[in-house]
């Protein structure tokens, strides 16, 4: 594929082995990572407009379904011609951190196990690690593990030098 005539689609990109991909010239791989951004700034814009439209017409049967069953959130089913709808509001708990640790230690104090209903996760910030004295950090390594994620590559333009 001669560059810049015949720029890769998305659709011949699909269709090229990985590493037939990766030896093309890095004009050509720019080139497809803008048109992969732009697609999927695309589908980002129609996958909202599309929940919307269908919140617009299916929320307020989903409400009223849900309160006929008496509940507030959860799943109902409605029917819409020769479909099932199926209508997820799904319940978002926050406890407040302070009251829940007052209330366990209440519970601690009346001689019962918090965690028999609280549940305790322990963690360190990686800032607050990084300033503890070496000494210190030595006695919390064996409690650590450091886990690495996804390698995620951007070509960008060199500015131009003046």
């Amino acid at each position: 594929m001669p560059y810049p005539e015949n720029i890769p689609s998305i659709k011949d990109m699909l269709n090229l082995p990985a590493g037939e991909l990766a030896q093309l010239p890095v004009e050509l791989l720019a080139a497809l990572q803008g048109e992969l951004d732009h697609a999927a700034k695309q589908l980002k814009s129609a996958s909202a407009k599309f929940s919307t439209a269908l919140e617009v017409r299916y929320a307020t049967r989903a409400a009223e379904a849900r309160r006929a069953c008496g509940k507030d959130t959860g799943t109902v089913r409605l029917v819409d011609g020769d479909y099932t709808v199926v209508a997820d509001l799904p319940k978002r708990v926050d406890w407040d951190q302070e009251k829940l640790a007052q209330i366990a230690a209440n519970i601690a104090d009346s001689g019962e196990d918090p965690t028999e209903f609280i549940d305790t996760k322990l963690s360190v910030s990686e800032r607050k690690y990084g300033a503890l004295p070496e000494a210190w950090r030595k006695g919390f390594e064996p409690a650590r593990t450091v886990k690495v994620g996804t390698l995620k590559v951007i070509l960008e333009p060199n500015e131009a030098r003046t």
